[in-house]
């Protein structure tokens, strides 16, 4: 097994040596800022936020949607990088193997719909969630019927559905950048 080297290649060596390199670490660049993003939210949504409602396990409801709430915020931040980082990688290795950049790929458009979402879950319904959570105290203590109460739980629904969006287009943009990066 020969070592890894990013050595310039010499007159025998051809264009293939020069490029090889930097076009793994691309495509490593890509899956990785999908699967940490997407990750992120597997973990959120089927690890921290169910045991984080674990009855008994925090000492309120309060603490655990404080918790995952503030978990959110920074899932949100990751996702932005990544999505950056994606797009970014994706448009170079496109470039360096077709001479052109390609920003209409499907996987450049699943990744641009990821980071939409993201961004209106972050700075449209989640500032909104967190001044209702501040006004109410303890949204647990409000009737059902209570204005506010009802606010937070509509625009957790779109949470919740936002993720759910984002998770799926990111399982597809992973599977289809799976199959381009043969």
């Amino acid at each position: 097994m020969r070592p890894c080297t990013w050595e310039l290649p010499t007159r025998t060596q051809g264009l293939e040596a020069h490029i090889m390199p930097p076009m793994s670490f691309l495509r490593f660049l890509m899956l990785l800022a999908l699967v940490v993003w997407i990750g992120g939210i597997i973990f959120l949504a089927f690890v921290e936020a169910p045991i984080a409602f674990t009855p008994g396990l925090l000492p309120t409801r309060h603490v655990a949607g404080s918790v995952v709430g503030h978990s959110l915020d920074r899932l949100h931040y990751m996702g932005i990088v990544s999505g950056i980082v994606f797009l970014f990688a994706s448009a170079l290795y496109h470039r360096m193997t077709s001479g052109r950049a390609n920003a209409v790929s499907l996987r450049h458009i699943l990744m641009v719909l990821m980071l939409c979402l993201t961004l209106i879950s972050q700075f449209a319904i989640s500032p909104k969630m967190h001044a209702l959570r501040a006004q109410a105290g303890v949204i647990d203590y409000l009737a059902l019927d209570h204005p506010i109460r009802r606010e937070f739980d509509r625009l957790h629904v779109w949470s919740e559905k936002l993720e759910e969006a984002v998770l799926l287009l990111g399982l597809f943009a992973l599977w289809r950048t799976a199959q381009e990066l043969r």
